[in-house]
């Protein structure tokens, strides 16, 4: 490389005469570490170094990086470089770790996380927090509170500029972010465990045993267009766009037809239940509940036995959380055994109601308290 010039930029060094695109064809053979001690040379090569364009390649192998599957990039607001970064401290369990918020009766809070903005539910309200621009804290005051229900919430997601929750009073609410806009109606004869929306519809799963398919539409709202008969209650439902509805009861799938199309495994022990399931894409999902199991299914395969299977619950990463003693753990779908666990309640026992996370920080709402695990500064 040669010794840096007078001025620290390596301006005298022969390798400065070859043509830029020629270097970065010849970084680009390097890998995070070599890159990094690379940038230790001098000052000019520390801003050659930390070009995205350098940092790309060791970025995609990388866990929880911000690139999708396709190569597509998640967050490109943030150098390619530091997330290369974070993610380490990810794999390692590097992290700073803080309480956002407590309240004094025990709760069963749900999240949902959209930019830089928290959607909190405590009790019979949905509080809407603005993230400090660090990620690691909260706005003092929330920027909006959403009331609808005479009970607690019970789940909610984030739709088209819409709030959509269901609760225990057997309600479903609907609030526009943005606006004044608010509607309710009584949706079943128990509480609403879940609810999802996308394409103009509303999907909810109830105690009552039934899964339902509401219209969004201006002159349709509020009007029930399927009602799928269950044998038990209906824990999670999921929105599968354009292949249609799926509801979990432990675990059938349905089509906006209303017609039960087929039921995920064949093994579930009764009262195992599944809690929760996530599409990854309108072909693949995860599941998880009650029996300790991340399930990953492929419903081109087979409906019966799932793809792969993770026991005790961006780029390759699942977050779960445990039913007892607030335990958060990282996975990365390519292996079998949890990358790192933390613990967030003990001594005192509460499950992880909800967990929520983006490329720099970890969300947990417990029966108690909301935490932030920050991976940005170990």
């Amino acid at each position: 490389m040669g010794r840096p010039g007078p001025g620290g930029g390596g301006r005298g060094s022969p390798l400065w005469a070859l043509p830029e695109e020629l270097l970065l064809l010849l970084c680009s053979y390097l890998d995070a570490r070599a890159l990094g001690r690379l940038g230790q040379t001098c000052r000019r090569l520390r801003l050659f170094a930390a070009r995205d364009t350098l940092w790309r390649r060791p970025a995609q192998a990388c866990l929880h990086a911000g690139y999708s599957a396709a190569g597509a990039d998640l967050a490109p607001g943030i150098p390619v470089k530091e997330r290369v970064k974070v993610s380490w401290n990810w794999r390692h369990g590097r992290c700073q770790r803080a309480t956002l918020l407590k309240w004094k009766r025990n709760l069963m809070p749900w999240m949902q996380l959209d930019g830089n903005c928290l959607y909190l539910s405590q009790a019979e309200d949905i509080w809407a927090y603005r993230l400090r621009p660090d990620g690691a804290g909260l706005q003092r005051r929330p920027q909006a509170i959403f009331s609808g229900h005479q009970e607690d919430v019970c789940r909610f997601v984030l739709a088209n500029g819409h709030v959509v929750s269901g609760g225990g009073d057997g309600n479903i609410a609907l609030h526009e972010v943005h606006g004044a806009l608010s509607i309710r109606f009584s949706a079943h004869e128990q509480e609403v465990n879940c609810v999802d929306s996308r394409g103009g519809i509303v999907a909810s799963g109830s105690r009552d045993r039934t899964a339902k398919v509401w219209s969004l539409s201006p002159g349709g709202a509020r009007q029930c267009l399927h009602t799928v008969q269950t044998e038990d209650r209906v824990w999670s439902v999921a929105i599968n766009i354009p292949e249609g509805l799926g509801a979990v009861t432990p675990a059938p799938l349905c089509f906006p037809s209303g017609q039960l199309a087929t039921s995920l495994g064949t093994d579930f022990h009764r009262g195992a239940g599944v809690l929760d399931v996530l599409y990854e894409t309108p072909s693949t999902l995860l599941s998880c509940g009650y029996d300790t199991y991340i399930r990953y299914w492929d419903v081109r395969a087979n409906t019966r036995q799932c793809v792969r299977e993770w026991e005790d619950d961006g780029n390759h990463m699942i977050a779960s959380g445990s039913s007892y003693y607030g335990v958060v753990r990282l996975w990365d779908k390519r292996h079998s055994r949890c990358l790192q666990s933390f613990s967030l309640s003990a001594p005192t026992s509460s499950p992880v109601y909800c967990l929520r996370f983006n490329i720099t920080h970890l969300y947990a709402a417990l029966a108690s308290a909301l935490h932030v695990l920050d991976f940005t500064s170990p």
